[in-house]
């Protein structure tokens, strides 16, 4: 099982992750890549790269055989799967051993029996696993899957055998409701799975998400790293992880670990895995959810409150070594928590950014792993998380604190990412007092959540800052004379105007040569003394109290961006110059009130209307996929429909018009 170069069946932040782990064992990585990825850090930091196929999966990270051709083609030895793709795919493990390649995971068998959520929970029984109770016989009848439900009874949720993600479940809460549940579970299941079995289970409200790392070699020893709590989760995709679980009584944590380390024993398990738990906290049970046959994404929480390198781990298991750690030797230091980076807008109903990353400054001192970084472009193509912030403290409360304070410290600028929700996560009540679950978003946001917005200081601090950038401290006298220099800054004698966002009056920021005072429009008036802006850090004495923030400043297509730190955490604050507003103005006119716009770029899913079609505002006129999500698009304003500029399958760039709509001959 020796092996020297390692294929890497992935992408991003995993990539470079696995990478880091064969540098650790001197050996060397080959990166596989889309022509989307070609400029890609993970491309960029491999010993080896070859160019796998087109920017859509199919076509490059899900191909099996351009895999293995690469892999024969650089002398690699292995293949490490990484996450997602084909990483739980038996086929793929297996196709890998019979190229005569290391596999660096569990067996295929291993891989298919936990796949399959039915076998994976007979699986769980013949190992003393709590399982929910419920139907997953093979009888799948229409029929005998009712008979089933009625004896169940509600609430149930009907569930893909092959699912994951949420894909392929519905809940029942009235047995009315059953036909059509599984009819659409199944269709769901086959389309996203390609295998239409469903199974029934009691639907535990309020449950937390708890899971057990486990690490085994091919010498029968089995050990297990601890847990840690995904409860966090939207649509059932995990938003924030944290190890050990809090607020778990430690007998049952004790009963979880070792039901783990049985269940992955009784099938001669090997590599790394997860055993997923739902623990129902009213009943004080838990019960089997799944496992997870590869390195999980939230996997570093593990390493951080173990010390053991699971990536490492995993390369000497595949090479054949026997783990040197006896359980005893696995020992628990402190508190973990891992934000979930993703490119997106929470405020805008999760829509996925994308773009090219301007600004790129992420806190220091903790573990950030990253695919990108400043130059990067964030496509439509690939899933939308692109890094996870991972901290570590003696106990809960602090891994808090250290999050919180890294998210603020945290600048990126060109793409928008979900840190201002992820902050406003951290520091909710309910899950710094443990009263969170599984399904708690709605109930921690029950009026949804909102951005915080900029107040009135910070508005003023980020003009300073601007203004500061624009003419620096050394600047010679004919550069800090604004106005009176034709090549300047505009605005009035001795003042800078700058317009935030879409305000009609500007702030004006003016200095007597000691103070840089900035005036808002409401009449209120910041001022700071021995003001300076050195490295991105803005600091001086405001209103004679000594500030020191994170301000970075960076130019962005038609206007200037502050990257400002404030109590509510760090703020994206966008102005023009009066420079700006004239050419903005000059430029104006391009698209109109009455065209549909892309909001992003992606690809035509669907086009909903034809030539001639009468819609009132909100109707769904077309539906763009991006980033693996579905948006629906909706009509500006009501009219008729006049001209369509796309075609299903066509991939349309952000801003492109879409479709022009008439609204003179609207009924």
């Amino acid at each position: 099982m020796t092996f020297t170069r390692v294929l890497i069946a992935n992408r991003g932040e995993i990539a470079r992750r696995i990478q880091r782990g064969c540098g650790k064992l001197g050996l060397e990585s080959v990166a596989v890549f889309s022509e989307a990825d070609r400029d890609a850090p993970f491309v960029i930091d491999a010993d080896h790269a070859v160019c796998i196929g087109g920017a859509a999966p199919s076509e490059s990270y899900l191909n099996i055989e351009a895999i293995l051709e690469a892999a024969r083609a650089t002398g690699a030895g292995a293949v490490h799967p990484g996450y997602g793709f084909l990483s739980e795919n038996a086929g793929f493990a297996a196709a890998v051993e019979a190229a005569g390649l290391v596999f660096i995971g569990p067996e295929a068998d291993a891989i298919a029996r936990m796949g399959s959520k039915i076998e994976a929970k007979a699986a769980a029984e013949e190992a003393r696993v709590p399982v929910l109770p419920g139907y997953r016989g093979a009888d799948q009848s229409d029929a005998r899957l009712l008979e089933e439900a009625r004896a169940l009874g509600t609430p149930f949720l009907v569930k893909a055998s092959a699912g994951g993600g949420g894909r392929g479940m519905r809940l029942v809460t009235d047995l009315k409701e059953a036909p059509e549940a599984i009819t659409s579970a199944r269709a769901e299941a086959k389309g996203a799975f390609g295998d239409a079995a469903v199974f029934l289970e009691r639907y535990a409200p309020r449950t937390r998400h708890v899971e057990v790392q486990i690490l085994g070699d091919s010498h029968g020893t089995v050990l297990h790293l601890g847990d840690r709590d995904c409860s966090l989760q939207r649509n059932h995709q995990k938003l924030i992880e944290e190890a050990p679980a809090a607020d778990l009584p430690e007998a049952m944590r004790d009963d979880m670990r070792m039901a783990a380390v049985r269940l992955a024993q009784s099938i001669a398990y090997r590599s790394a895995g997860t055993v997923e738990y739902l623990y129902d906290p009213a009943r004080g049970e838990y019960y089997f959810l799944e496992m997870n046959t590869r390195l999980q994404v939230e996997h570093p929480v593990a390493e951080a409150i173990t010390g053991v390198d699971l990536v490492e781990w995993q390369l000497r298991i595949a090479r054949g070594e026997a783990l040197t750690l006896a359980q005893s030797d696995v020992q628990f230091d402190g508190h973990a928590i891992e934000v979930r980076v993703a490119a997106e807008n929470p405020s805008e109903n999760f829509l996925p950014e994308t773009g090219q990353i301007t600004l790129w400054e992420p806190p220091a001192g903790v573990r950030l792993d990253t695919g990108v970084e400043r130059g990067s472009v964030v496509g439509h193509n690939y899933d939308s998380m692109i890094a996870k912030l991972i901290v570590h403290a003696p106990d809960r409360a602090g891994a808090i604190r250290r999050a919180v304070a890294s998210i603020d410290e945290f600048a990126v600028g060109g793409v928008g990412l979900n840190l201002a929700y992820q902050r406003a996560l951290l520091t909710h009540p309910d899950f710094q007092a443990f009263r969170h679950h599984t399904s708690g978003l709605s109930e921690m946001f029950p009026d949804g959540w909102v951005r915080p917005e900029p107040d009135a200081r910070d508005l003023g601090l980020a003009a300073i800052a601007l203004n500061l950038h624009q003419a620096p401290t050394d600047a010679s006298p004919w550069q800090r004379l604004g106005a009176w220099r034709l090549t300047a800054t505009s605005g009035r004698p001795g003042a800078t105007s700058y317009w935030e966002e879409s305000a009609e009056m500007p702030i004006r920021v003016s200095t007597d040569g000691v103070q840089l005072a900035a005036h808002l429009p409401e009449g209120e008036s910041i001022r700071a003394e021995a003001a300076t802006l050195i490295r991105g850090r803005l600091s001086g004495r405001l209103d004679g109290v000594p500030i020191s923030r994170i301000a970075h400043v960076e130019r962005a297509s038609d206007h200037w961006r502050v990257h400002l730190q404030t109590s509510s955490g760090m703020m994206a604050i966008a102005f023009d110059t009066l420079e700006d507003r004239h050419l903005n103005r000059a430029a104006g006119g391009m698209v109109g009130a009455d065209t549909l716009s892309a909001p992003m770029p992606g690809a035509v899913a669907e086009i909903r209307v034809a030539p001639g079609d009468r819609v009132n505002a909100g109707d769904t006129l077309v539906v763009l996929e991006a980033m693996k999500l579905l948006q629906s698009l909706p009509a500006p304003i009501s009219g008729v429909v006049a001209e369509i500029y796309c075609a299903p399958g066509d991939t349309v760039a952000g801003n492109t018009p879409l479709i022009k709509l008439d609204p003179e001959n609207q009924t």
